[in-house]
Parts: C-alpha cells; sequence; structure tokens
C-alpha cells in the first residue's frame, strides 16, 4: 500500500484524517465501537480511498492497519482471506508470533526456526484470530484497524459468517481488556452491507452504516488539470454533469480521455465537444453490454431478475404474490402465459448468481449484484407495475 501520495491519484486527505480520528477515538455514547460501515456503489474510488488515504490516516494517528479486500478472488472462501491477512500481518511482527508460540509450549526457540506454523491460526486451529488478534495488540501496544472491503461477501458462505462472528469476539476482547480492534466495513451495495448489521444474530448488530461521499467537483477538476496532454483544457463545468450522469465513476472519464488522446487527427478547436460525445459513448456501451445480458436471459430468468430488482430488501421469492409477478414481467418477453413454480425459480436464482447479477447470502437472501442494473432496467421500463 502507498504510504506518501501519489501525484497519479486524487487524495481526500482531509475526509480521511476527519474518518480516522471517527474510528480510533470513539465516544462513550457511540456505537461505532461495534464498527463501522461504509457503503458506495462498485468503481467509485472507495478502494482507492481506503487503501492510498484511509490506511496513511489511521497509520499517522497510530494505528496498526490489516486490509482486506473480499472481492479481490472472489472465488476464494471469505473466511480463508481475512484469516491469511491476519497471518500475514502476524508474520511481519515477531514479538507477537514468540507469544504465540510460547502459548503453544514452543517457548524459547528462535521464530526462525521454531515449529510453529502460521497454519495454526484460524477458525477451529490450535490458535483462534481473538488470541492472534490479542497477542498482536499486547505486543504493538497500539490500536488495530482491521478494514474489509466488500464486506458484504463474508455472508455467502457459513465460514465467512464464522469469520465475522470471530472478529466481534476479538472486538469485545480487545476493546475491554487491550489497547483496542476498530473493524471498518466497507460495501458496494447499501442493502447487502446492512444484512451484516440489522439483524440481533448478526456479529455487528447495531453498528453505523454510513453512505461514503462520492467524489465531486473537487476531483472534477483534479482530472481537468491533468489532462494537460490534450490539445487544450477541458472545462470543469462541463464535465462535472458528465461525471454525475456517469454514476461518478473515475474509468468512465478516464476512457473518454484515452479515446481523444489516440485520436492524433485531434484539434484544440471542439475539443470539448468531443469530450462529452467520447463520454456518452463510454456510458451507453457499459450499459449496452449489461443489457446484452440480460436479452439473454431465458423468460423466467429475465422475469426473477426483474421482480427482485422491484422488490429490493422485500423480495419473497416464493411467495405467492410473487409467483404471480414472475408471471407478469415472463409475458411481458415471452407474450404467451409461462408456468413458473418453485424449482424453475430455484434454477433461474441460480442461474443469475452464476451470471453475476444476483447475490445471496448463505441464510438465502438475495439482492441484485450491482445496484446499477435496477436503474437501467427501470429506465427500459421493465420494472412497472411490479
Amino acid at each position: 500500500m502507498a504510504t506518501h501520495p501519489s501525484p497519479n491519484i486524487f487524495h481526500r486527505p482531509d475526509l480521511a484524517r476527519k474518518l480516522a480520528q471517527q474510528i480510533l477515538h470513539v465516544s462513550p455514547t457511540s456505537a461505532s465501537s461495534s464498527g463501522v460501515f461504509l457503503a458506495a456503489p462498485r468503481r467509485t474510488g472507495k478502494t482507492t480511498f481506503m487503501r492510498h488515504d484511509l490506511t496513511p490516516a489511521l497509520r499517522e494517528q497510530g494505528a496498526m492497519v490489516i486490509y482486506v479486500d473480499l472481492w479481490e478472488d472472489p472465488k476464494a472462501d471469505p473466511s480463508d482471506v481475512i484469516v491469511a491477512a491476519i497471518r500475514a500481518a502476524l508474520s511481519h511482527h515477531e514479538p507477537a508470533l514468540l507469544r504465540l508460540a510460547k502459548g503453544l509450549g514452543l517457548g524459547g526457540a528462535k521464530v526462525g526456526g521454531v515449529e510453529f506454523s502460521l497454519d495454526r491460526i484460524g477458525l477451529g486451529k490450535d490458535v483462534s484470530l481473538v488470541q492472534a488478534l490479542s497477542a498482536l495488540s499486547e505486543t504493538s501496544q497500539t490500536i488495530i484497524v482491521l478494514i474489509i472491503d466488500e464486506a458484504q461477501h463474508a455472508i455467502t458462505t457459513p465460514a465467512g459468517n464464522d469469520a465475522m462472528f470471530a472478529l466481534k469476539s476479538a472486538r469485545d476482547e480487545l476493546n475491554s481488556n487491550q489497547f483496542g480492534l476498530r473493524v471498518v466495513c466497507t460495501g458496494s451495495n447499501r442493502d447487502k452491507l446492512a444484512m451484516l448489521k440489522n439483524s440481533k444474530d448478526q456479529a455487528f448488530f447495531g453498528a453505523p452504516l454510513i453512505n461514503f461521499p462520492p467524489l465531486g467537483e473537487a476531483y472534477v477538476k483534479w482530472f481537468c488539470d491533468h489532462t494537460d496532454d490534450l490539445p487544450a483544457r477541458l472545462d470543469p463545468a462541463q464535465v462535472a454533469p458528465l461525471f454525475l450522469r456517469s454514476g461518478n465513476r473515475p474509468e468512465i472519464l478516464g476512457a473518454a480521455a484515452d479515446e481523444l488522446r489516440f485520436d492524433f487527427t485531434l484539434e484544440q478547436e471542439g475539443l470539448n465537444e468531443r469530450f462529452v460525445a467520447a463520454v456518452e459513448s463510454q456510458i451507453a456501451a457499459a450499459n449496452d453490454d449489461t443489457m446484452r445480458v440480460v436479452h439473454s436471459l431465458t423468460p423466467i430468468q429475465f422475469a426473477v431478475l426483474c421482480v427482485l430488482a422491484a422488490a429490493g430488501e422485500k423480495y419473497a421469492p416464493f411467495e405467492s404474490a410473487t409467483l404471480e409477478k414472475y408471471r407478469t414481467a415472463a409475458r411481458r418477453v415471452s407474450g404467451d402465459d409461462v408456468a413458473i413454480e418453485f424449482p424453475a425459480v430455484q434454477q433461474a436464482l441460480a442461474a443469475l448468481q452464476e451470471k453475476s447479477l444476483v447475490w445471496k447470502a448463505s441464510r438465502g437472501v438475495y439482492a441484485i449484484e450491482d445496484l446499477a442494473l435496477v436503474e437501467l432496467l427501470r429506465g427500459h421500463g421493465y420494472l412497472e407495475q411490479l
């Protein structure tokens, strides 16, 4: 991770400093010691901020930061990813390893040659996550901040759920007896992220859920200032509404700028108009790619997707009223009445998961994978009367 500001990245140091202070210095009347949850749509700069702004700000205030990205390898079990990150932090902290080794009766040996393997740390292992994080806290004498990016992925498997409860136990232990553990969870879907903290049977019940501030005018100005390799400077006043239309996604603006950079016949005159057209083209191309997938669905898959998108967190996949809505949605694309029974719905949901259109928690709750798809379906009129 970067420890110094990079000129190639838009930084938000003031936001990082304020957020770090809120995370580390918890009011006695706050629930944030239970964890802090930050929601922002995918590809809007959240992960860049966590890595390059918040992490350095936390370290500047004396915290040890462990960063976990559950989306880096979506096929890996989330519990394995979390455990691997904690093991990696321990591997760089010899005093904590010595403490754990002695706890297993292996004291006196050098850590480099001790018969202590990091594989002994984890869920159901010789050394629990509570013990591992406690050793790290006791020997580092500082607050530990565990940042879990795309944290909603944790509850897609039973082991991932177990890992979150193990972190809750570690949080309770460290916050009561030692320097403290703060858990910061980020996610690209507010509804999915809320499943980690809304129910009393979830590990982080009651934790605050905050909408992460989107990139805005300051980013647009920075972007325009950094397109000085174009024949003329882009006008922030024209770029700002385009950025908003793109869903505040920097990569849309970047791709449009690249389109102009590689046009070697480009002239200064009309540059801003060309950029507007390039951004509109990028937005349309992204939407067209998504809709090609949607239009490849079977009538039943399409119906299930639309009903889920319309219902949101109130989606009840197998209720009789929902089955009737499936039939209505399927009739729109097939023109005929389609018999839809429970097994067909289950198969459709599984197929939609494989296509990365639908997400499923381990306890059987479903949600749309990317909320931008909901607006796209609504814009095409597919969610009317559902």
